[in-house]
């Protein structure tokens, strides 16, 4: 179970992402730079209980109509081999030290339980209370879901795609949309989503889909 510390971190995640968000190719706020504000998200458990997860959802009100945005990050006591083109930045935090942030979709941590919650096998926990299970996280599968060590992802303009052999693929939306359902039915073709909400700019709630799995070829 991740506890939750009621402490400070400097920079904070806001002013981290700020800095780092316009390097991404799905970024669709202004030239001066984010505006952003936090909106939503929840938390994941690393079994062994090293690495902090978290999915941010934020609000960009740089550009010309506001963008809601998914940041998966993860939040490690020391660099991890091989992923410095994930770093999006280190921080003092109040308790536990130098942490080094990633992003999530590009740490076999995070990717491993974004699997197991796709397959039913890890709950979402709310963004900000310890041991708390966050209800409105919701999770659908009706097919095989590929081993987290077989993924690798990848960025363009629309998000972030994490492919395994013979071509499956759980494709994280970074840029959210909300959608009438309260449910919404998987898209056609797919075998898995995870659906959650996040707070509007007039402060309603939204649901959208966060991630979807499609299969790959037969074996």
């Amino acid at each position: 179970m991740a506890v939750i510390h009621r402490t400070t971190v400097r920079p904070t995640k806001l002013e981290l992402l700020a800095s780092w968000l316009p390097s991404r190719p799905w970024y669709r706020g202004g030239a001066g730079g984010p505006e952003l504000s936090k909106a939503g998200g929840f938390r994941l458990d690393d079994p062994r209980g090293e690495v902090g997860i978290e999915f941010m959802v934020v609000a960009d009100a740089s550009g010309p109509a506001p963008v809601t945005y998914l940041v998966p990050l993860t939040y490690r006591g020391a660099p991890l081999d091989g992923a410095g083109h994930a770093l999006v930045g280190t921080m003092e935090h109040g308790v536990l030290g130098r942490r080094w942030a990633y992003d999530g979709c590009h740490d076999p941590v995070l990717a491993a339980q974004l699997t197991e919650l796709i397959a039913g096998r890890a709950q979402a926990q709310d963004q900000d209370v310890s041991d708390m299970p966050d209800r409105e996280v919701a999770a659908v599968c009706a097919g095989a879901v590929p081993p987290a060590a077989e993924l690798t992802a990848h960025d363009d303009r629309e998000g972030t795609r994490l492919s395994a052999p013979r071509g499956t693929t759980l494709r994280v939306h970074r840029v959210l949309r909300p959608v009438p359902d309260a449910r919404p039915a998987l898209p056609r073709g797919a075998v898995g989503q995870v659906t959650g909400c996040w707070r509007t700019a007039d402060g309603a709630r939204a649901r959208g889909v966060l991630a979807v799995l499609h299969p790959g070829a037969p074996a």
